[in-house]
């Protein structure tokens, strides 16, 4: 598992399809399937929007399920997680949008501790960071 973390419109979707260019890769976007489809590369970008339309309150088990189902895909294809960094803003005053903050923290340490590597994109320039 490769994962991708940045803030918003920082040229994470673009670097990624470039860095695929040659490849047959399936893209999902905002949804995370019980199925893989079939391909060379699976990348999966806004987990945040399939996160919101979850019970954020118990994110211990949600965490556990996303990475279970992410180990699934990973037996079919290679896997490129494309995530947005919300930690560095602002603490929303709405509950549900702390939650979801809270829980994407949780989701993306979990995340980073199982990649093989993962990188910071900062205005479409990679850094690695493991």
């Amino acid at each position: 598992m490769h994962v991708f973390i940045g803030g918003a419109y920082n040229g994470k979707n673009a670097y990624v399809t470039q860095l695929l260019a040659e490849q047959d890769v399936a893209i999902l976007d905002g949804i995370l399937p019980d199925v893989v489809p079939d391909c060379d590369a699976l990348i999966i970008k806004n987990l945040e929007q399939w996160l919101i339309t979850h019970n954020l309150e118990d994110d211990e088990m949600l965490v556990q399920q996303i990475l279970e189902r992410l180990k699934t895909f990973e037996e079919t294809c290679p896997l490129y997680i494309i995530v947005t960094d919300m930690g560095r803003g602002v603490v929303p005053m709405e509950k549900q949008a702390r939650l979801l903050r809270d829980t994407c923290g949780r989701l993306y340490q979990a995340l980073f501790a199982q990649a093989q590597r993962v990188d910071r994109i900062w205005y479409g320039i990679a850094e690695r960071i493991k």
